[in-house]
This record gives structure tokens, C-alpha cells and sequence, in this order.
């Protein structure tokens, strides 16, 4: 027979923020559902939440968030603790163990504006963008404007955002700032309860968003995780252990493991104006490190996960990209996008088939973005070079629902050849092979080392000109073409960036 389960009861300790409380309820539903135990709120007030008028970097001190739950959880007044994971401190106190990292949906930070404002961006001087962050500072003081559309002003200036979620976007509301950035996590768990959910749709009535690329605006170490923790020397041998355990996900707490080593490596506090990311893609980690520290900017992008062939002379490259590439000519169609509201462009070579501005608009990767800002475009987001999952999974959040209709059929500008999960693929250029090459093409073509590919089609139209490459070292990003390659059995050495594959051939 099997053996009867007694119930048992719990406190978990949290802050009062409607955020805080908010995180909560939905982590003791998840607890309550898989261990059959019952699970009560018990508010604890922290220093931090007490402190709303001065940024916590131009403090003394850490862990302003968390040292009043460490004792309750350490004097047994609560069992367990759940924590924003980027609130917590390299360094936990003796007697508490991490028990758990919870699965994150979002790591992104999220820009707020209202619809007005984005109507109005050429009549505005200076950009004000609230934040209390010190990378967000740095990072969207130096690199937001060329994300703005064409024609609005290029200096961005950042000033102090405090409070809870609500009280920030009130703040948008009233008109003290330009726009806010926000993580995107935070507002996510908003939207997927419903009590908060009705007073944040409120507050983002007339608002529209902009989600923030990790590439460029890389998000806090650790952000969009919950750390679930609890007293190594309970009388319970781990028994609550064990069952806050089941919360674990193993992909997010590696992401965040290599966030947080990162972190310590850069100093760590509330003043690092380091953004930190680690996203698991396959089997890699893509790291993303954008920032400045101690005056020296700091720019990393690296693939974990795979090595990379080491040159003893730097190598003869043929990069892919337009310029470059003098085999494979796109051709424009005539497109009409009259009933398209919401579109998707996956390449440069469709943005001259825009007219007007769509309901929505998303980007494969940032220079599409850019270029589409530089014409004038709202974009609210990009898959950052990670195919159409990372699209799909962007447009599922509840709270981006509040503000635009992500429901609502998405259309794909593409080629006339191309297929894709997202909707309908709308052609806009077709792809020729040119037929003739001048000589001088054709041996920089057998004379290179190393290809980077921005497309299954073009590598396959190289092929077949030049067969002899079909050995040398060939390199892609991480979206559609790496999957292509894959599927067709093909070796292909994938790369985070440019950045990082420009740092390697140099080397």
C-alpha cells in the first residue's frame, strides 16, 4: 500500500511589495499543488522597502532586501523564504541553504512609454528614461538612441526611478519621465494573477513597450529568478528540503550559476554597471556582458559549450553578409501589407516593403531593428538572432497582452522560399544565384579559411560553385540557420555574435 502522506503546514516568509506578495502566492500554489502541504504569507518589512527616496548603490551597506528575512528564517519565526534571486547577496549568512532556483520565462528588462510620447519623440530634446539601475544607466545612456525611431533626439539621459512596480509606472503615467525600464519579469508576474493584474492593466492603459535586446541591454545576474530558501538544521532531516526541491529547474539555476560567477568576478553590489546574461541554447550558454567597470567598458560575447579551432596565422575569412557576398542577389517583390497589423521581419531586404506603421512590429535580430528605427519604426522587439522560438516565447507574455494584441495573427516577411512557426510568410525578395563572378571573387572564395554563413541557402549555393570549400571551417549564429544545418547533418561551428566570431579570427 502506499505509504499516507500527512499534511503538513508552512511558513514562508516574503517582503510586502504587491510584487513581492504577488511571487509568492503563485510559488505556494505551485508548492501547495506539488507536495499536498499547506503553505501561509508572513510579511516581513525590509530595510530596502523602507528606503524610497535614494538609490541603494549610494548607500552603505547590502543586502537591504533580505536581512530582516535571513533572521526570521534563521530564528524558525518562518520555514522558508522566497526571494527575487538578484536580490541576493554573494555571500549568505551561515545556516541557509539555497533549496531551489525557479523557472524563468523572461531575464529582459522591459521599456515603458506612452503611445502619446512615442507620437510626439520628434518634438522632445533629451530622452528621459527612469531608472535606479546602474547599468541600465550606462548601457541605455550610450546605446538606446540608435533604438529610437528616426527623427527623435539622440541624447538619452537616465534619472532616478524608485518604488514598487505600480508606483513606477505611475510615475510614467504622470509625466515625469520619458519612458521606464523595468524587468520584464516583474511585470510578467503581475499580469499572471488576476487581482494584480486588473490594477497593473489600469496603469498601462495607452502604454506601449519596447523589450530590451540581451545583447545590448544585457539584464541584472540572476534577474527573472525566484531562489527558494530555507535552514540547513531544521529537525525535520530535510524534509522540506526535499519538497521545496521539486521547484527546482535545472536549466535556469545553470544559466544563473554562471550569472552569479560573473558577477563576483566583476566585484558584485548594487553599484556594478555590469549587465549580465546566460541564456541556454541546445546545449551552449550564450554569455552576454555589456557595462563599464572601474572606467574600462566592459563588451563580452561568448558560446559556452564548444571549442573553437585554433589558428597559428590569422585566417582568410569570407563573411556572409551584404557587401560580401557577390553570388547570391535579392531580389524585391511587390508586397501589399494593407491587412497586416502585426509583422515580423526577418531581414533588411524587406523593410522597404513597409508603408505604414503596423499595430506591431518585431525584428530578427538588432541591426534589422536599428535599421527599422532609423526609417522611423517603433519596434517592439527582436528574437536577438535566436530564431523564431525566442519571438514566439516574447509574444506569449501576459503583461506585453495588456498593452498590444499578441494574440492577434502575426505576419512573416521573408523570402518567397521561406517556412516559419510564427504565421504566414508574406514573400518580399526572392534569392538569384548570379552566374558570372569575376576572378577576383572566385579566388577569394578558394583562398578562405573561414565562412560565416547567414543562411542555409547561401551556404548551399556555395557549395555547389565552389565545392572545394566544402572542408574548410564554416561558422553561423544561433537562430534558423544553425537549426538548418543541423537538420541536415551538416558540421557548422555556431557563434553568439559577430562580435565574438570577429574577436576570434582576429586573435
Amino acid at each position: 500500500m502506499p505509504k499516507k502522506h500527512y499534511q503538513k503546514h508552512y511558513k514562508i516568509g516574503t517582503r510586502g511589495s504587491l510584487l513581492a506578495l504577488t511571487q509568492c502566492n503563485q510559488a505556494r500554489a505551485i508548492l501547495e499543488r506539488l507536495t499536498g502541504d499547506t503553505f501561509e504569507l508572513e510579511i516581513i518589512k525590509t530595510q530596502g522597502d523602507m528606503i524610497t527616496d535614494i538609490p541603494l548603490w549610494q548607500l552603505e551597506g547590502a543586502n537591504f532586501f533580505t536581512k530582516e528575512l535571513d533572521e526570521a528564517l534563521l530564528t524558525g519565526r518562518v520555514d522558508l523564504v522566497v526571494h527575487s534571486y538578484k536580490d541576493l547577496g554573494s555571500i549568505r549568512p551561515e545556516g541557509i541553504t539555497l533549496a531551489a532556483v525557479t523557472k524563468r520565462t523572461y531575464a529582459h528588462d522591459i521599456l515603458l512609454i506612452k503611445n502619446q510620447t512615442i507620437a510626439e519623440l520628434n518634438h522632445i530634446n533629451e530622452f528621459v528614461v527612469g531608472t535606479s539601475s546602474p547599468r541600465r544607466m550606462v548601457n541605455l545612456e550610450l546605446g538606446l538612441s540608435a533604438f529610437l525611431p528616426k527623427g527623435s533626439p539622440q541624447k538619452v539621459t537616465t534619472k532616478v526611478l524608485r518604488g514598487n512596480v505600480n508606483t513606477r509606472i505611475q510615475k510614467l503615467q504622470d509625466g515625469e519621465y520619458d519612458a521606464i525600464v523595468l524587468a520584464m519579469p516583474g511585470i510578467e508576474r503581475l499580469a499572471l494573477t488576476e487581482s494584480s493584474r486588473v490594477e497593473l492593466e489600469k496603469l498601462l492603459n495607452g502604454m506601449n513597450f519596447m523589450i530590451l535586446p540581451q545583447s545590448e541591454f544585457p539584464s541584472s545576474a540572476s534577474q527573472g529568478a525566484l531562489a527558494i530558501e530555507c535552514a540547513i538544521d531544521r529537525a525535520d532531516k530535510g524534509e522540506l528540503l526535499n519538497k521545496l526541491q521539486k521547484m527546482q529547474d535545472p536549466d535556469t539555476k545553470e544559466e544563473v550559476s554562471r550569472e552569479r560567477i560573473a558577477f563576483n568576478e566583476y566585484g558584485g553590489g548594487c553599484h556594478l554597471a555590469v549587465g549580465i546574461n546566460v541564456k541556454k541554447k541546445d546545449n551552449f550558454f550564450i554569455h552576454k556582458h555589456l557595462g563599464v567597470l572601474n572606467g574600462n567598458p566592459v563588451h563580452v560575447s561568448k558560446l559556452e559549450g564548444r571549442d573553437l579551432p585554433h589558428f597559428f596565422v590569422k585566417p582568410k575569412v569570407f563573411n556572409g553578409l551584404p557587401g560580401d557576398d557577390l553570388l547570391v542577389k535579392k531580389l524585391p517583390l511587390k508586397v501589399d501589407l494593407s491587412e497586416h497589423d502585426h509583422l515580423y521581419i526577418t531581414s533588411k531586404n524587406c523593410i522597404t516593403s513597409l508603408a505604414t506603421a503596423p499595430k506591431s512590429l518585431w525584428a530578427a535580430g538588432t541591426k534589422t531593428m536599428k535599421e527599422l528605427a532609423a526609417l522611423g519604426y517603433w519596434v517592439n522587439g527582436c528574437a536577438d538572432s535566436l530564431g523564431d522560438d525566442e519571438i514566439k516565447n516574447l509574444r506569449a507574455s501576459k503583461a506585453c497582452a495588456l498593452m498590444i494584441d499578441t494574440n492577434a495573427a502575426l505576419s512573416v516577411l521573408s523570402n518567397d522560399e521561406a517556412t516559419s512557426t510564427l504565421g504566414r510568410v508574406i514573400p518580399c525578395y526572392t534569392r538569384v544565384i548570379e552566374q558570372n563572378t569575376d576572378k577576383a571573387f572566385e579566388e577569394k572564395i578558394n583562398t578562405s579559411d573561414v565562412f560565416y554563413w547567414t543562411s542555409f541557402f547561401q551556404y548551399k549555393a556555395y557549395i555547389e560553385k565552389f565545392p572545394q570549400i566544402i572542408n574548410r571551417v564554416h561558422v553561423c549564429g544561433l537562430g534558423k540557420t544553425y537549426q538548418q544545418f543541423k537538420e541536415n547533418n551538416i558540421n557548422i561551428l555556431p557563434m553568439s555574435s559577430m562580435v565574438e566570431f570577429k574577436n576570434w579570427v582576429n586573435v
